[in-house]
């Protein structure tokens, strides 16, 4: 039930209770955590908006603006000036708009109230004072109760001593300590005539403060010197829209490039990861070796490819880091979408891949992948860097720059500079941004995460592809087995180009080389000279050189002549007889038996299992080992065989093979954006949830409202009903000449019994309640009225009555 608010409110907890549920609910928006736990009352809500650790986290959200209003307001309330929206204005030299908008939102936070009509000023809330502390807008303490003090005069009187003025001037604007000097005899006369009449308060021998009022009076009135109303964004050169987009795209094209030669790189040769978890040093600079990066670099590409999902711990023993069944799918995947799962996976990673290489508190390296290498912030400081490229569009921002706009957003949350730094390069790296500026990839990215429900979706791929240069689908091939690719190869022609030629260069344009490794290379792939070549002319203008015909030839030739197998166990006998016919039985197919040689044939099944298979055909045969002599059995019939136990199959990410029972793996990187571990609400879901709460605690208000009334209006009731019988009960006690209300008690006492009735303990009478009340009643019989029911003594009962209590049990 929505109420308005009355023309007075005589604490801060009754304003609160009286504001409407419009109001209520934009207070639990722009602070959530007074709703978590869920408060039972209005009343418990406004101490918890009164709570230190809540002003402070409200506090760390404000913008310098709000911040220096808030200040103000306490100022001016502390010093008895009515802190209104012109008074204010006044006081930090803003403009009258600008201070309502800001009045505004501190009411709208609970940061301020008012106790009357809006003429009447606003106040700061509760616990404000001690968490902006002892010296807001750099005044010092008010000199004693500010409503009566009369206002001190900034003209000292002509018999100060030189030096006065040149003292409370260095202390005006704060700090207002200062030390009071000891070699100088006339700064020393000038200080201790400030003090004798008031304009300095000494605080010990050695230092000295300015009272509130007296620099409220050197600064004629103002709580600020300079009030900023808006962020400095720094006025730098303008940059070429294409040359934002030229750079955006390279890089962009560079980084899916990265990523996808380190999955195919880390499908032949997976990386261990290290005891703690993590990827250590040497596979890191290997990673960096195959992508001939820097290892600063190829951290970062680590990372990315972790919080995209395309790489992970495969849980085997000894466990590695492998591609993901996701990274199959995402390497057949369009360029765009292939860039934009990248990008989300960064924008909502919690990592912090440029602490890499650095030293822990414990002097411990910080290793790429490291579980421990996250922070719960990185999300909302990413936002909060591309917001403020957002608000410069094509001026390329440094870091100082960045933090210079933040410190603004948040001057008692300024992040640092580090940070700043590593998310800037990264954002680099992935084409988010293009020559320092935000590139219209990244701002699909920011406009991609707009909680807003009427918000369209953003088409991440889509946005990437816009930026890209056209596609070209020729290569330029020449005399020296060298190839030239006249701009963005097109897929099929960088495929080409991946598989039988190296890179020489990138940039506008890029020069491959064709060498015998290389063209083994495709031809380990499955292709053949002539596939290979027809492939080569297909995207050539011009015939295949000679030079690379002889040389494609030629490595096809020599190709398959050496040839490398697997084989489990093999079979040797002296007389090719005996071998005879072995090979093609077809009992013995499932084997797998070849024939090396005329006395040697190689088999896919186990010594054990293929000696049992001979002899079951009635091949007499025994199981030699690597020197050639017989193995003979143990008494338990057992041989040790050589390939008793084999290595465990490693197995894929998501498909493991004879995963560690040591420790539990999840196979995702703590804090990655490959997988998100809280659950993250939208703005829609969030304001019902805060919707629901108000409703609840303003039914809890009104029945406690209610119950108030009830209990006045019963107590009334209840006064007059006890008058009339205890009247009633004294004449006749009179008439009996007893006193049994009065014996009562005293057996009470004495028995040191909790048989006094209640409310919260009928059955026993305690006033206790709770715990304590169902300790009484298990002590205390059926009895409401004597204390023979009790079974034990209470806690109630004094130290006399308790002894004669324990003396007087059976």
């Amino acid at each position: 039930m929505a109420t308005s608010r009355p023309e007075r409110a005589p604490t801060y907890s009754e304003s609160l209770r009286q504001r409407d549920d419009a109001a209520l609910v934009a207070l639990l928006a722009g602070r959530p955590d007074l709703a978590t736990p869920s408060p039972s009352t209005l009343l418990s809500l406004a101490a918890r908006a009164m709570n230190r650790t809540s002003l402070e986290r409200a506090l760390a959200g404000l913008d310098e603006l709000t911040l220096h209003v808030l200040e103000s307001v306490l100022v001016l309330d502390s010093v008895g000036t009515p802190a209104t929206a012109a008074a204010v204005a006044r006081a930090t030299g803003v403009d009258r708009a600008s201070v309502t908008a800001a009045l505004a939102r501190l009411d709208e936070l609970a940061l301020v109230w008012s106790p009357g009509t809006r003429s009447a000023g606003f106040r700061p809330a509760p616990g404000t004072t001690e968490v902006l502390g002892p010296h807001p807008a750099g005044l010092g303490p008010v000199l004693g109760d500010a409503r009566d003090a009369p206002a001190p005069s900034a003209v000292l009187p002509d018999d100060a001593p030189p030096g006065a003025r040149a003292i409370l001037d260095a202390l005006a604007w704060g700090p207002p300590v200062g030390v009071a000097p000891r070699s100088d005899a006339s700064a020393r006369r000038a200080t201790a005539w400030l003090v004798e009449r008031g304009y300095l308060r000494a605080t010990d021998e050695r230092h000295v403060v300015l009272p509130r009022e007296v620099g409220l009076a050197l600064r004629g009135g103002r709580t600020h010197r300079d009030v900023r109303t808006a962020p400095p964004v720094p006025d730098v050169l303008e940059l070429p829209a294409a040359t934002v987009e030229a750079e955006s795209a390279s890089a962009g094209l560079e980084a899916v490039r990265l990523v996808a030669r380190l999955v195919t790189h880390w499908t032949e040769h997976p990386p261990g990861v290290l005891r703690a978890g993590g990827l250590g040093v040497r596979d890191l600079r290997r990673a960096a070796l195959a992508l001939e990066v820097d290892d600063a670099t190829a951290a970062a590409v680590v990372e990315v490819a972790a919080a995209a999902g395309l790489v992970a711990d495969d849980g085997d023993d000894p466990p590695t880091f492998a591609p993901t069944p996701t990274a199959e799918d995402w390497l057949d995947d369009d360029l765009g979408d292939r860039w934009a799962a990248l990008a989300r996976g960064w924008w909502r990673s919690r990592r912090t891949p440029w602490l890499v290489g650095s030293r822990d508190e414990r002097g411990a390296l910080r290793a790429a992948l490291d579980p421990e290498l996250w922070r719960p912030w990185v999300p909302r400081l990413r936002r909060s860097v591309l917001d403020v490229l957002a608000l410069a569009p094509d001026r390329p921002l440094g870091p100082a720059d960045v933090v210079a706009v933040l410190r603004w957003r948040t001057p008692r949350a300024v992040p640092p500079e580090q940070a700043v730094a590593g998310l800037l390069r990264e954002a680099t790296l992935l084409g988010v941004t293009g020559a320092g500026a935000l590139a219209p990839p990244g701002r699909a990215l920011v406009a991609g995460d707009d909680p807003a429900p009427s918000s369209e979706p953003v088409d991440l791929g889509a946005a990437f592809e816009a930026v890209l240069p056209p596609e070209v689908d020729d290569l330029l091939l020449q005399g020296d087995l060298t190839g030239i690719v006249p701009g963005r190869p097109s897929r099929t022609l960088e495929r080409l180009v991946e598989v039988a030629a190296d890179v020489e260069s990138r940039g506008a344009a890029t020069t491959v080389r064709f060498t015998p490794e290389s063209v083994l290379r495709a031809l380990d792939r499955g292709a053949t000279a002539d596939e290979l070549l027809a492939e080569l002319a297909s995207h050539s203008r011009t015939p295949v050189p000679q030079p690379l015909e002889y040389l494609v030839r030629d490595t096809a030739r020599r190709h398959g002549r050496v040839r490398v197998g697997t084989a489990s166990s093999y079979v040797r006998a002296e007389d090719p007889v005996l071998l005879a016919g072995i090979a093609e039985d077809p009992a013995l197919r499932g084997l797998g038996l070849v024939l090396l040689a005329p006395t040697v044939l190689a088999s896919g099944a186990p010594a054990g299992e293929l000696q049992d298979a001979l002899r079951a055909r009635g091949v007499p045969s025994v199981v030699e080992g690597p020197d050639g002599r017989v193995l003979v059995a143990d008494r338990a019939g057992r041989r040790d065989l050589p390939d008793a136990a084999g290595p465990a199959r490693r197995g894929r990410a998501g498909a493991v093979v004879g995963r560690r029972g040591s420790r539990a793996r999840t196979g995702v990187v703590p804090g990655s954006g490959a997988r998100v571990d809280e659950a993250r609400d939208g703005a829609g879901r969030g304001e019902q949830r805060f919707a629901d709460l108000v409703a609840r605690l303003r039914a809890a208000d009104t029945r406690s409202a209610e119950q108030a009334q009830a209990r006045a209006a019963g107590g009334a009731h209840a006064e007059g009903d006890r008058s009339r019988r205890g009247g009633g009960r004294r004449r006749a006690g009179q008439d009996a000449g007893t006193t049994a209300p009065r014996e009562q008690a005293t057996r009470w006492r004495r028995w040191g019994c909790c048989a006094r009735r209640s409310r919260t303990a009928p059955w026993c009478g305690s006033r206790s309640s709770g715990r304590r009340a169902r300790r009484t009643a298990a002590a205390c019989g059926p009895s409401r009225s004597t204390p023979d029911g009790c079974a034990r003594r209470t806690r109630h009962a004094t130290p006399s009555s308790r002894s004669r209590f324990t003396a007087s049990r059976p």
